[in-house]
């Protein structure tokens, strides 16, 4: 019966945690200290804060890998849920491991905006375009993100002549088609931009760089 329990201990799932990127959101777990028990499997369950109930999710039910996709199970954007994982080795399983407490709506992290440039001689046009969500409306185009948060776009250019740490925050605001003027003929200039949510004071990384020659 010991080395059950030991094994029991040894095979449980660590560090549960969701990751969650535009309301794509998984749930992700280490392998226990045992990491050369081979044939380890997983299952996962999840629930809303406050239900008695878990629910199983089907398709991470006696799986390998230590990731399972729960976007379309957490949903309601505004509701907290929990996530937890078991591992079965050896016909032994171990008890569960339960994630923190995640609320999509205020954890997922913003992804950058699409940056389109279209350039004339002494000015920059770019064109900006909010991230999608994985939620779909009725004709089937997804849902973008600035249908759930109040979005601002900040724009950033890059001289190229000078040092690429010194990035100049020439815009701020919700315009999807900015223009910047003034800029120097023959000078190669790069363009990125974040998604910033004032609500929650939280920014995407950059977008990629978008570079042209004036």
């Amino acid at each position: 019966v010991l080395e059950n329990q030991d094994l029991q201990d040894l095979i449980k799932p660590q560090k549960v945690e969701f990751r969650s990127l535009n309301f794509n959101s998984t749930l992700h777990w280490q392998p226990g200290r045992a990491r050369e028990a081979r044939g380890t499997v997983y299952f996962v369950q999840y629930k809303v804060y406050g239900q008695s109930t878990w629910q199983n999710k089907d398709d991470c039910w006696g799986i390998q890998t230590h990731v399972c996709d729960l976007t379309n199970e957490i949903s309601d954007i505004q509701e907290p849920y929990y996530g937890r994982v078991k591992a079965a080795s050896a016909g032994v399983y171990s008890n569960w491991s339960l994630s923190c407490r995640f609320t999509p709506w205020r954890e997922t992290m913003i992804g950058p905006p699409t940056v389109t440039v279209v350039h004339s001689n002494k000015s920059i046009i770019l064109k900006l375009q909010a991230p999608h969500s994985p939620y779909k409306r009725k004709r089937g185009s997804k849902i973008p993100m600035t249908n759930y948060y109040d979005l601002l776009y900040q724009v950033f250019i890059i001289n190229n002549l000078l040092d690429e740490q010194h990035r100049v925050l020439v815009y701020e605001g919700k315009d999807k088609v900015i223009k910047i003027e003034d800029l120097r003929p023959g000078v190669s200039y790069c363009i990125m931009a974040k998604t910033y949510v004032p609500l929650l004071d939280r920014s995407s990384a950059y977008s990629s760089r978008q570079c042209t020659v004036l």
